[in-house]
């Protein structure tokens, strides 16, 4: 369970000095230490209307459950909204509870007209009756933000405090940590005009009660036009469960451009994949992620766990971590000279950050960003058992090299673990990798042969090391 406490509900307040939008924030981190209640914002939103709508879809997102959700109580409580203050920029995420969708609003320092923006982390309160009120917000009048209590509210409202208790399932975490692995791994598919966009939204299918695999659809980009087709196609775009796209209909009317994004590794046989919407919006950008399938969370894709795997990521986390500072774009190649490490090694170690949430990634800026969520980065191997069984292997002798070949385990449960001579990549017997060949992520028995090759390799490199220093 995560506790939340708020000094007092968000709302939307009408005063003689017109509308304000106070989102009241919870405990979070900033870069003087943990906050009960940080404030981070104080000023005006410059494209109201669309600030609203987008904000409401972020929370939309956050209450919805897109696979099974007659399964789930009608009153299920859902998880508010994360919110990272960069400096420059305000971003408000959050998953879906079954965590196949994430979303994240950017509103960037054009859409912002006040204070400097704050540095830090925390969650803000996102309640029914204020749900409503963003609803109904129009027009064309000035929109007063005030992200977290002022120093007066904190005095006013001191011990009258709103608290939730919600589940904040690991699976969640795991969800920020495979969403920006991802797309990290993207590339720009398309770009085509709200318009159309919306015209493509409007001709999906109906939401159906059970969404799963079998509602898939692809689109073909034709110059600036989006051309629906139920079957795989060269240079098709995978929708997966397509009506969870619906979310941004109600976006679009504010709309400039819509860009799609979907990873440049190949697709899995069948032809489905991960795809990211994104819709810019005047001084704003809205981030639509949907997992390969409407049944398949992010939670499992296994996108982290080679780099999990590896002998120096935890060290290095903590080295690149220390550097860290709620930057808007973390640039790789200046923070391998400043930790002293390779370019993929900061990569590793990113990854190993995002697994407490550390680390998010931005489409539109090709680069990683960094937030904060209260989790400590040692504790990755726990919520991962693939990376647990394969050090379990390991320290078992159960791995045996051969050439191309390894035999992970013994007598009925071995299995042979094969090296692609042209491709690299490994290959196993197992029962997990028959079932998805790869698709979310390696088994345990490829991840052990892994770390075996990985320690053969640094003792290879240190002795070849220790023998040219002895030659001089």
């Amino acid at each position: 369970m995560q506790a939340y406490f708020y000094l007092r509900p968000s709302a939307v307040r009408d005063s003689t000095a017109g509308r304000a939008l106070a989102l009241e924030t919870s405990g979070g981190a900033t870069p003087a230490g943990e906050a009960a209640n940080p404030h981070f914002f104080n000023g005006f939103l410059t494209a109201p209307a669309a600030a609203a709508t987008a904000l409401l879809a972020v929370a939309d997102v956050a209450a919805a459950r897109y696979y099974q959700p007659n399964r789930w109580p009608r009153a299920r409580p859902s998880l508010d909204p994360v919110v990272t203050a960069d400096g420059d920029r305000l971003r408000f995420e959050s998953f879906s509870g079954c965590c196949g969708v994430y979303a994240r609003l950017d509103v960037l320092a054009s859409g912002l007209d006040g204070d400097d923006v704050g540095h830090g982390t925390t969650n803000v309160d996102i309640n029914l009756p204020l749900r409503r009120a963003l609803a109904g917000l129009g027009g064309l009048d000035p929109l007063h933000l005030a992200l977290g209590p002022d120093e007066l509210t904190v005095r006013t409202f001191d011990g009258e405090f709103v608290e939730k208790q919600v589940p904040l399932p690991e699976r969640w975490l795991r969800g920020f940590a495979e969403a920006q692995v991802l797309a990290a791994g993207s590339a720009l598919r398309a770009e085509v005009p709200a318009a159309e966009a919306a015209a493509m939204l409007r001709a999906l299918p109906p939401p159906t009660r059970r969404s799963d695999a079998r509602t898939t659809r692809w689109v073909v980009p034709a110059g600036h036009t989006l051309r629906p087709t139920s079957r795989p196609a060269p240079g098709a775009v995978c929708l997966p469960g397509p009506e969870r796209l619906l979310t941004l209909r109600t976006v679009l009317r504010h709309a400039t451009t819509v860009r799609v994004y979907a990873p440049t590794a190949p697709a899995e046989a069948d032809g489905t994949a991960a795809v990211a919407w994104e819709v810019g919006l005047p001084g704003m950008r809205l981030t639509l992620m949907i997992s390969q399938s409407a049944s398949r969370g992010f939670s499992g894709e296994g996108g982290v766990l080679h780099d999990l795997a590896t002998g120096s990521a935890a060290a290095d986390a903590e080295r690149v971590g220390e550097l860290l500072a709620w930057e808007p774009r973390i640039d790789v190649a200046e923070l391998s000279g400043q930790a002293g490490l390779p370019a993929d090694r900061v990569r590793a170690a990113l990854t190993m950050l995002g697994t407490s949430g550390q680390i998010g990634y931005d489409l539109a800026e090709e680069a990683y960003f960094h937030r904060h969520l209260p989790y400590h980065v040692g504790a990755a191997e726990t919520r991962n058992p693939r990376v647990r069984g394969a050090r379990a292997l390991v320290a078992d002798g159960s791995v045996r090299l051969d050439g191309t070949l390894a035999r992970v385990g013994t007598g009925d449960d071995a299995h042979v673990v094969r090296t692609d001579e042209t491709s690299g990549q490994l290959s196993c017997t197992c029962f997990w990798w028959a079932k998805y060949r790869g698709g979310r992520g390696p088994c345990r028995h490829v991840l052990a042969v892994g770390m075996v090759r990985g320690t053969a390799a640094a003792a290879e490199a240190t002795a070849n090391t220790a023998r040219s220093e002895t030659a001089r």
